[in-house]
C-alpha cells in the first residue's frame, strides 16, 4: 500500500477533551487534498469484530464528511466512541459471533485468546483504506506498533490526561486535564476550610505522576507520584503544619492512583483488561482513614479522576489537537508513515512510536519532585520548555 487513497481514523482508550477536534481536523485537511475519510468506531474492536458479511457495517464504520463532523469540536468525549480491545489478545468469550470455525483455526492463540492481527489486515484491506491515523495512549499505540512491523502505513496522535506516552512531551487531554483539576480543586478548599480538615485529592496516573505533579504545581500543593515512595510520618507532619499555619484551618495533598508509602503497594482488584491491566484501590479513602488515625484531624477525600476527562477541552487542547491532526495530515500527504507526532523540546515534531517495551514515560524526579517537601521544584526552569521536561 502506498497510502494515496483512503484515510482511516480510530479513537482507542480512555476517552479525552480533544479527541473530535482531531477528528474534525482531519476530516477537513483530508477533503482539502482530495482525499476521504473513514471512520473506525469503537477503536480497534471496529476493525476486528466488523462483520465482512454486511455490505456495511454502521456499527463500525462512518464515512465522516465536513457535514458531519462541522460541531463535533465543541464537544468532549469522542463521536467514534472507544474501547480497551486489544487485536493481539482477543478473549475466547469475547469472539465476533459471525467468525466461521475455520477462520479462526488460522489465528495463533493460546486457547483462551487469539492474535487478530490478519483480520484487521483483511478489514482495512476490504474498505479501502491505504493509511490509518491512531489516536491513542501506550496501549493503543502499542498495535499501531504491530501493524507498522506489518507495513501498514499509519501516523500515531499521543493523547492521554497522564502525559506519560514516550516521545512526547505533550499529549492531547492533558491541558484539560490540569485546568480542570485546578478548579475543583480550587472549588472545594471552601468545603475543608469550613470543616478544618485535612483533604485528600485522588487524581489519574497509574504509572506516571505527571497529572498531580502540574496540578500541584498550579495550586500551589503537595503532591504523592507513583515514582516515588512517601514516608507516611513525615507526610502526615507536613499536612499537619500546612493546617497551623494556614488561618483557614485546613490542608491537603494530591495523590496519583498509583502512589505508595513506603513499605506498602496499592492493591489491585478486578478483572484483567486487553492490555494486562487491573483497577488500583482507591489510595484516597486508604490514605485518609490513616492520616486520621495518625494526626487525630478530620480528613475528606475527593475522586476527581473521571470529572478530568469528560465535557469540551480548554484551548491549548483545542490548539494542540488541531495542529496535531494537521502535522498527520503533512506527513500524508508527503507519504511518511510508520512514526507519531509530537511535542520536543517544547517545538512540534514527528517522533518514532514508542517501544511497548519500554513502558510509560515516568517523572524525573531528581529534576522536578522535591522528595523532602513532596512538592513540585519550582526553580531552575530557564531553558527548559513549556511542560517542563523534555521528551
Amino acid at each position: 500500500m502506498d497510502g494515496t487513497g483512503k484515510i482511516g481514523i480510530l479513537t482507542g482508550g480512555g476517552d479525552v477533551p480533544g479527541l473530535n477536534s482531531v477528528i474534525k481536523s482531519v476530516v477537513y485537511r483530508a477533503s482539502e487534498m482530495g482525499r476521504s475519510v473513514i471512520g473506525i468506531r469503537k477503536g480497534w474492536e471496529g476493525l476486528t469484530h466488523l462483520d465482512p458479511t454486511q455490505e456495511t457495517d454502521a456499527r463500525y464504520v462512518w464515512p465522516l464528511t465536513r457535514e458531519n463532523t462541522r460541531a463535533i469540536d465543541r464537544s468532549g468525549g469522542t463521536v467514534l466512541h472507544t474501547s480497551r480491545t486489544n487485536p493481539v489478545r482477543i478473549k475466547k468469550g469475547s469472539l465476533p459471533a459471525h467468525m466461521p470455525q475455520s477462520d479462526l483455526e488460522e489465528l495463533s492463540g493460546d486457547g483462551e485468546t487469539f492474535d487478530f492481527t490478519p483480520v484487521v489486515l483483511r478489514n482495512l484491506e476490504r474498505l479501502r483504506i491505504s493509511c490509518l491515523i491512531v489516536i491513542g495512549g501506550d496501549d493503543t499505540l502499542g498495535f499501531a506498533t504491530t501493524l507498522q512491523i506489518a507495513g501498514f502505513p499509519l501516523i500515531a496522535i499521543p493523547k492521554t490526561m497522564d502525559n506519560d506516552v514516550r516521545g512526547t512531551e505533550y499529549c492531547v487531554g492533558f491541558s484539560t486535564a490540569i485546568t480542570r483539576a485546578k478548579e475543583l480543586v480550587t472549588r472545594q478548599r471552601t468545603t475543608l476550610g469550613s470543616h478544618e480538615r485535612i483533604g485528600i485529592f485522588r487524581i489519574f496516573g497509574r504509572d506516571a505522576g505527571f497529572t498531580a505533579l502540574y496540578t500541584a504545581y498550579a495550586t500551589s500543593a503537595r503532591c504523592l507520584i507513583p515514582e516515588y515512595a512517601f514516608d507516611l510520618d513525615l507526610l502526615a507532619s507536613l499536612l499537619v503544619e500546612d493546617k497551623r499555619n494556614n488561618p483557614s484551618n485546613y490542608s491537603f495533598v494530591i495523590a496519583s492512583e498509583g502512589a505508595v508509602w513506603t513499605g506498602q503497594k496499592v492493591a489491585d482488584f478486578g478483572e484483567v483488561d486487553a492490555y494486562g491491566h487491573r483497577k488500583k484501590v482507591d489510595i484516597g479513602h486508604a490514605l485518609a482513614e490513616i492520616l486520621r488515625q495518625k494526626t487525630g484531624e478530620e480528613t475528606m477525600t475527593s475522586d476527581l479522576t473521571y470529572d478530568l476527562r469528560s465535557g469540551d477541552p480548554d484551548a491549548v487542547d483545542q490548539v494542540v489537537a488541531t495542529t496535531f491532526a494537521n502535522l498527520a495530515l503533512d506527513l500524508i500527504g508527503d507519504n511518511v508513515f510508520g512514526g507519531m507526532v509530537a511535542v520536543r523540546n517544547g517545538r512540534y515534531a514527528h517522533a518514532p512510536l514508542p517501544d511497548p517495551a519500554l513502558g510509560p514515560r515516568t517523572v524525573d524526579v531528581a529534576k522536578l519532585y522535591n522528595t523532602k517537601r513532596y512538592r513540585p521544584h519550582y526553580t531552575g526552569k530557564l531553558g527548559d520548555p513549556l511542560f517542563l521536561i523534555s521528551a
